[in-house]
């Protein structure tokens, strides 16, 4: 298996049809496997040898999936960077990965920043302040396909996880593992030839990734977002006649956030599938979705980049199983245990791990937290704390490292948000604990509250003790107008705790 394997296939099968959409920019699979190809040979001509890291600085755009597919043909390592990161941190992924090369839009030079004394090969599409200009280098090459061979569980990429607890780690992620996911979500999503998805979530993103390239990959169409903006996200389903598409819960949001009638203003009648990802949908925000994309099936999975899919709740669940994120997905075992590795029993918290084809091959460069992670007979936690109800579906509690204790009682944020979230003024909420000299921490919330919506702590505190014992209510609030959030729409609970310790020293 190799991420490039599909797109060769394609290229051969069905050459004339469309693989990708970008605005106005079509590229057929038969332009798609000569383009990757080109892109592989030139980077082997420039000097790089199988194995060596390539790094990707683009944000969705047609030609991000020409560039992983070229990677991989010439048996090179892709190490995505996000757009929105400072060039200090460009530099670390860079260097810490080893990347002898990059691949970058010309737009995103900034970002880079001065990598000249990194000896990179470097080419830049639609400019050349870094490196020579991306289209005319696949010029200079040939169009044959290098042909490398990689073992399936070598790596096709190196992604660096977004540092929510300090240093970004690089998950090594194999040829096997992504394959495997791609046909698998065909399966599951309809991601296959003559079907058309959405490329939404971040490519430079594990789940964006996948989500984008699967279809590609398994002989469909993807019409590229962009950036998120949710009428142009409307217009673009319209358009390309979208039949599914993977989303995160802000983007429901800011959906809702349209306004009535917002969503049946425009044509999405070809739309058939929505699976979500990144953090918990909210029940009265996944109500919301079912009520307004009435007839769709609606799938809400769980799980992470060392993980891959660990779990889905189908569209049979949706209504039987509130708050849950299904059962193990394909090839999956689960197990669930307390501090002391011992299994729990249906209803008892433990901590979730995972054993499945889709699992890192570890942390780049840190056996350490490789170890951490991991168990001697290839189980894996994502540091998820979970209840498995009598039924086996799995629903999380919360993150282990998010637990608050306060008073030597444990608070889970994840049960209090639940709550806030059927607050008619709250859109999302962020439950952290803050240090208290006699508590140990103390539970406080930031708020983002719906457009024109008012709400006082008062009455906040009367709706939360209407469900939640008191020690659980917050006993800090803070009203803010957006929660921060890393790539993949997960918030950065961590900068809100580092917030609140700097304001009040």
């Amino acid at each position: 298996m190799n991420i490039a394997g599909g797109i060769r296939e394609f290229a051969v099968a069905t050459p004339r049809a469309t693989a990708v959409i970008d605005g106005d920019r079509t590229l057929t699979f038969g332009a798609l496997g000569e383009r990757s190809s080109r892109l592989g040979a030139r980077l082997l001509e420039r000097g790089l040898r199988t194995g060596e890291r390539v790094g990707v600085l683009l944000g969705n755009r047609l030609e991000y999936p020409e560039i992983a597919a070229g990677i991989a043909k010439a048996g090179l390592v892709m190490v995505p960077l996000n757009p929105r990161l400072t060039p200090a941190e460009s530099r670390y992924i860079l260097e810490h990965s080893g990347a002898r090369a990059l691949v970058l839009d010309d737009a995103l030079a900034a970002v880079a920043g001065d990598v000249d004394d990194l000896r990179l090969v470097v080419l830049s599409i639609g400019g050349s302040q870094l490196g020579p200009e991306y289209e005319a280098e696949l010029a200079r090459t040939t169009s044959r396909d290098p042909g490398v061979h990689v073992a399936e569980q070598d790596p096709f990429c190196i992604a660096y996880t977004s540092g929510t607890t300090g240093r970004p780690k690089g998950v090594v992620i194999s040829h096997r593992s992504r394959a495997l996911t791609f046909y698998l979500s065909a399966l599951e999503w309809g991601l296959g030839p003559g079907r058309t998805s959405a490329a939404v979530a971040p490519m430079y993103h594990g789940a964006g990734f996948a989500f984008g390239y699967a279809p590609v990959f398994c002989g469909g169409t993807v019409t590229m977002l962009r950036h998120w903006d949710p009428e142009e996200f409307l217009a673009l389903m319209a358009r390309d006649r979208v039949q599914s598409t993977f989303l995160v819960p802000t983007h429901a949001q800011m959906l809702r956030g349209l306004g009535e009638g917002a969503v049946a203003g425009h044509d999405l009648s070809a739309l058939d599938t929505l699976y979500f990802n990144a953090s918990a949908l909210p029940w009265p925000l996944k109500q919301w979705v079912m009520q307004e994309f009435p007839g769709r099936g609606i799938h809400e999975l769980y799980g992470s980049t060392e993980a891959g899919i660990i779990t889905n709740l189908r569209p049979v669940d949706q209504l039987t199983k509130p708050g849950s994120v299904g059962h193990a997905w394909f090839m999956t075992e689960l197990r669930v245990v307390d501090d002391e590795g011992n299994p729990v029993g249906p209803g008892e918290p433990g901590e979730l791990f995972s054993r499945s084809p889709f699992l890192m091959n570890g942390y780049h460069d840190n056996s350490e937290a490789t170890a951490a992670c991991t168990t001697e007979d290839g189980f894996l936690s994502c540091g998820d704390v979970v209840v498995r109800d009598d039924d086996g579906y799995v629903h999380i509690v919360d993150r282990k490292k998010d637990l608050i204790i306060s008073g030597g009682v444990n608070v889970y944020p994840r049960e209090i948000e639940d709550v806030l979230a059927t607050h008619g003024a709250v859109t999302e909420s962020a439950v952290v604990g803050l240090p208290h000299e006699t508590w140990g921490e103390e539970v406080a919330a930031y708020v983002v509250l719906r457009g024109g919506a008012t709400a006082s702590v008062e009455e906040l505190e009367t709706h939360c003790r209407t469900a939640l014992a008191g020690f659980k209510v917050p006993r800090r609030w803070t009203v803010v107008d957006t929660l921060p959030r890393n790539a993949a729409g997960k918030v950065l609970k961590r900068e809100l705790r580092d917030r609140a310790v700097t304001t009040h020293r």
